[in-house]
């Protein structure tokens, strides 16, 4: 009786120890705001944050609700009325937001609520300034080093329609700012590594959204310089080079943070070769899961580039239809180098910037 008695305590005990591993493996559901200062449906930024949350809510690894706030002036003050109400609710463990345009209302909210965790992307204005707050950025240099090689090889590759044998090459920035030259260094950089002759014609619109602007440097870049493919790195401005390519019909285009195929007319799209993306919704299921993984990073600032998924290139349709073979495979050399730190991307932002200035007048035409 003794025996058996031992033998149901030792089995009791073994289920107990297996049902508190089991608990202990599961997993938390955490329950998310997504805030969009403007509107899903913009096939850009808010609709890439929204395909990773879409993600995790189907996976069953968080319940979430998205508030669209509109994104027009008249908007701005619902965007803060609407973080305080959410903060204030206690209803959600993490809220989510981005862009350049959030942060100041963000700063203002997560000081009040120290206890409310936030995630903004694509945004580093008050790194460390809150310890309740996760900046996610993206390494736009890594990004661009790709889009170089794939420019470089291209702008001389004289089977395909309207190239013209001269090494030449053009960027449409917005603001001439340490991101958007973030994306102008890496792009330099991989061009160069191809061709170090190569000159690349740099110009900048000084906002987001005037594409007249960028259409007139874009002509001038196609017909005075002889430029055969243009990077627009300018928002919605930087598709006014698309129409530019479009108008002479000697030039190709180059999106830049989703993949402009997909979103430009269908005139446009056709003469878009690739697109260099910032992937927001990985970035998004990688903070989940590196939280299920127990590591955690608010109150710093998590850079992702290409081995995280934050960046890419767009390689296929247009680009699996146009790029050589000898493109294709030097992209992927390329890629492989950054990955294995084989090449190391100088950067145009923080304490340790390259002098991007002296590097763009080199290059010049």
């Amino acid at each position: 009786m003794k025996k058996l008695l031992a033998f149901i305590l030792v089995l009791s005990m073994v289920f107990a120890v297996a049902a508190v591993s089991a608990v202990a493996e599961e997993k938390k559901v955490y329950n998310v705001a997504y805030l969009v200062n403007g509107n899903l449906g913009d096939k850009s930024f808010f609709d890439s944050a929204h395909s990773g949350i879409v993600e995790l809510v189907k996976a069953g690894r968080i319940n979430c609700e998205t508030i669209e706030m509109g994104g027009t002036d008249e908007d701005k003050p619902r965007w803060l009325a609407t973080l305080y109400d959410v903060s204030a609710s206690g209803d959600y463990d993490i809220i989510i937001c981005g862009t350049y345009q959030m942060p100041d209302y963000l700063k203002e909210v997560a000081t009040a609520y120290p206890d409310q965790k936030y995630i903004i992307f694509d945004d580093n204005t008050y790194v460390g300034d809150n310890s309740n707050v996760l900046n996610l950025t993206y390494r736009q240099n890594d990004m661009g080093y790709l889009i170089g090689v794939f420019a470089a090889c291209t702008t001389v590759d004289t089977s395909l329609d309207k190239i013209n044998p001269e090494p030449v090459v053009g960027f449409v920035g917005g603001v001439d700012s340490p991101v958007i030259n973030d994306f102008l260094l890496g792009f330099i950089k991989g061009a160069q590594s191809v061709n170090p002759d190569i000159k690349i014609d740099t110009r900048y619109t000084n906002d987001y959204v005037d594409t007249a602007i960028a259409k007139e440097y874009g002509l001038s870049m196609i017909n005075d310089n002889k430029c055969d493919i243009v990077w627009g790195v300018a928002g919605n401005a930087g598709n006014g080079a698309a129409e530019a390519a479009l108008e002479t019909g000697k030039a190709w285009f180059i999106g830049v943070d989703s993949d402009q195929e997909l979103t430009l007319s269908s005139d446009l799209a056709a003469l878009t070769l690739t697109s260099g993306l910032k992937n927001i919704g990985n970035s998004i299921v990688w903070v989940f899961d590196e939280l299920d993984a127990g590591k955690e990073y608010w109150g710093t600032e998590v850079c992702l580039g290409i081995e995280e998924g934050g960046v890419g290139i767009v390689t296929d349709k247009n680009y699996s239809k146009y790029a050589s073979d000898a493109t294709k495979a030097a992209v992927t050399a390329a890629q492989e180098d950054v990955l294995s730190g084989k090449v190391v991307v100088e950067t145009a932002i923080g304490p340790n910037a390259t002098d991007v200035v002296a590097i763009r007048e080199a290059v010049r035409p």
